[in-house]
Parts: C-alpha cells; sequence; structure tokens
C-alpha cells in the first residue's frame, strides 16, 4: 500500500484539524514543515466533522479544509460528516 496525504497551511485553524486527525487516525504522521503541516498516512486518512467541531468549540463544514489545503494525495470520498482519503476502489 502507498501512503495517503494531507498537506495544510500552518495556521490556528489547521492545528485543530491536526488535533483531530491525530485523534481519528492514531497511526498518522504529522511533519511540520515551513508554513506546513503534512500528515500522512498508510492506506486511508479520515477527516471527521464531529470531531473537528470537538476541538475548535463551534459547527464546521467540512468544505472549510479548502481554505487552509495546500495539497493531497489519493482518492477523495467528501461526504456531509467526513473526507476520506484512500488508496482503494
Amino acid at each position: 500500500m502507498s501512503k495517503v496525504y494531507l498537506a495544510l497551511q500552518d495556521n490556528d485553524m489547521s492545528h485543530y484539524i491536526v488535533q483531530a486527525v491525530e485523534e481519528d487516525n492514531p497511526e498518522v504522521t504529522v511533519i511540520y514543515q515551513p508554513a506546513m503541516i503534512r500528515m500522512e498516512c498508510e492506506g486511508k486518512l479520515v477527516v471527521n466533522r464531529a470531531t473537528v467541531e470537538e476541538k475548535i468549540g463551534r459547527e464546521w463544514e467540512i468544505q472549510e479544509l479548502q481554505l487552509s489545503l495546500v495539497t493531497l494525495g489519493g482518492n477523495v470520498d467528501e461526504e456531509e460528516d467526513s473526507l476520506t482519503l484512500s488508496w482503494e476502489q
């Protein structure tokens, strides 16, 4: 299997998203780079709306991820409550 990845701008909102992703994907590797935070995981990575909302203390829509997104790798499955990156068919 190959790693999927999600890279976000290094800003306040991204830090909450990273915390949520780490909680929901214990196997994720987080790499802090200048002005960017890269999260990578073998096979599949999930961003759950409810977990992000818990971290930021307000309602949050999955589409708000686009405001901080730098790049991603993997097949994207975006639903109302989650965004999943995977290499599965």
